[in-house]
């Protein structure tokens, strides 16, 4: 009978009984463009002298009575689901206080691929995996009001979007974030398979960014650069081979100043188990071009927490 039991609660355990919670990914949430602009809750930046209209999530979050609501219940409601959701607004005031001194909300003097957007910055800082933005509009009914919304995910690696669900509430009487709130719980379900279902791709086939490869106009060599018989963009090749998910990256585009890896799979997690990303990738690569044979001194700059640029020849 004990040798039955065993059996039992072997199997029970096998078919998921015994396990953990599934492991979601991390979340922070935003009012999309559209709500933004159609509350005038927007901004320009100068990006390398072109102006651009951005949201100001900020001024939204301290002039807008629902919007510190509806964030607040939709992040209950995710965490209920096992997510962790990151406070943006508390970032975004980081941010601000820091703009103060290095200015991050408008483009530096840098050459045009150096850049970040203040939304990059966001990203950057929060590390989240998702970027969820919510958009909604109420509607006056005959008792009461209902409310239509649309919530999108967003890869904040790549800025694919990976889910979409939309939807309008039944009329009521309930104040309107409180109202949301409960439309999207009895709803939620399917959107939350397809953001379940992204990352666990994820942790299979990694996580994408964009990796490209410069050198300073003053460095003496070359991507063509020969070291040990073998062209220097040969061994960087060889090296993204060694370091991807099962080898996937394109090398999309090349001469002998730039290599552009696009399409880059990276594990989720270094060995030592800290969450990696474009930068933290391009370190590496960075470290190992400062080996023999090649003694490399190179810079690593980022825009946004996808895309890494590795500039060779001095810091």
């Amino acid at each position: 009978m004990f040798l039955v039991m065993l059996c039992i609660l072997a199997a029970i355990t096998q078919n998921g009984y015994g396990q953990g919670p599934v492991k979601k990914p991390t979340l922070t949430i935003l009012p999309s463009d559209n709500w933004c602009a159609a509350r005038y809750f927007m901004t320009t930046y100068d990006n390398q002298g072109t102006e651009v209209k951005i949201p100001d999530y900020l001024t939204a979050f301290q002039q807008d009575s629902e919007l510190p609501m509806v964030i607040a219940n939709v992040g209950a409601l995710l965490t209920d689901f096992g997510y962790s959701v990151k406070d943006a607004e508390q970032e975004l005031k980081a941010i601000t206080a820091r703009a103060q001194e290095d200015n991050v909300t408008t483009s530096t003097t840098s050459r045009s691929y150096l850049s970040e957007s203040p939304l990059d910055v966001l990203k950057r800082r929060v590390k989240a995996d998702i970027l969820l933005q919510i958009w909604w509009k109420v509607n006056k009914e005959a008792v009461g009001h209902s409310v239509s919304f649309t919530i999108e995910a967003f890869d904040t690696y790549t800025s694919k979007r990976i889910a979409t669900y939309s939807g309008t509430s039944a009329a009521s009487e309930e104040i309107i974030p409180r109202l949301l709130a409960n439309t999207i719980r009895d709803n939620i379900t399917t959107f939350d398979k397809q953001l379940t279902s992204w990352y666990n791709r994820m942790e299979t086939n990694g996580r994408e960014i964009v990796l490209t490869v410069r050198c300073w106009d003053n460095w003496d060599k070359n991507l063509e650069t020969e070291f040990d018989d073998k062209e220097l963009t040969d061994w960087i090749d060889e090296w993204m081979a060694s370091n991807t998910v099962n080898g996937q990256y394109n090398l999309t585009d090349g001469t002998e100043n730039f290599a552009q890896f696009e399409q880059v799979m990276i594990p989720l997690c270094d060995a030592n188990g800290k969450a990696l990303d474009a930068r933290a990738f391009a370190v590496q690569l960075q470290r190992y071009l400062k080996k023999e044979p090649f003694l490399i001194t190179a810079k690593v700059m980022i825009r946004g927490l996808g895309e890494a640029i590795l500039v060779l020849g001095e810091k």
